[in-house]
């Protein structure tokens, strides 16, 4: 049971991952777009910069749950690795329960208001372009709780490791 969950959890990670990776496509065309006409017609645009800005920030942020799951984010394990594989799996769990969960969770929520408010008052950003700016603290609440999920799928791997 909780290793299928956790097979779900990881493939709507990969999933979510993959489809976040087309996002290259509008953010290339976007820069193009703009040192085209800043350099070809001396008439740079008011929105390229921050629409660039944008994608590229939720490039990021969706590719958070999709990095972790293929373990890609950055780790000292000077000391870990000399650790057995069973003392690892004990300390991953620690350390996801008591860091990693925590700060997620409060990651989620505290986003997620923030998205909350910002759609209720139809935020827009304060440049000339004034674009709205509410979906993207939405999406932002949605990429921690992505993240979050990924982490619950770690924890019941490393809890099965630890049967095995």
């Amino acid at each position: 049971m909780l290793e299928s969950t956790s097979n779900v959890l990881q493939t709507i990670s990969r999933k979510e991952g993959e489809w976040a990776s087309f996002l290259i496509y509008p953010l290339l065309f976007i820069v193009v777009y703009e040192v085209f006409m800043r350099y070809a017609f001396n008439a740079p645009t008011t929105w390229g910069f921050e629409a660039t800005t944008f994608l590229y920030g939720l490039h990021y942020m969706f590719g958070m749950a999709y990095t972790d799951v293929h373990d890609g984010h950055v780790k000292v394990d000077i000391f870990t690795s000399l650790f057995s594989e069973k003392k690892q799996s004990i300390f991953k769990v620690i350390t996801n329960i008591l860091f990693f969960m925590p700060v997620m969770i409060c990651m989620t929520i505290w986003a997620l208001k923030f998205g909350i408010s910002s759609t209720m008052g139809l935020e827009v950003n304060s440049t000339s372009w004034a674009p709205p700016i509410w979906p993207l603290k939405l999406l932002m609440a949605v990429c921690f709780l992505f993240l979050l999920l990924q982490g619950v799928a770690n924890l019941i791997n490393d809890i099965n490791s630890l049967r095995k």
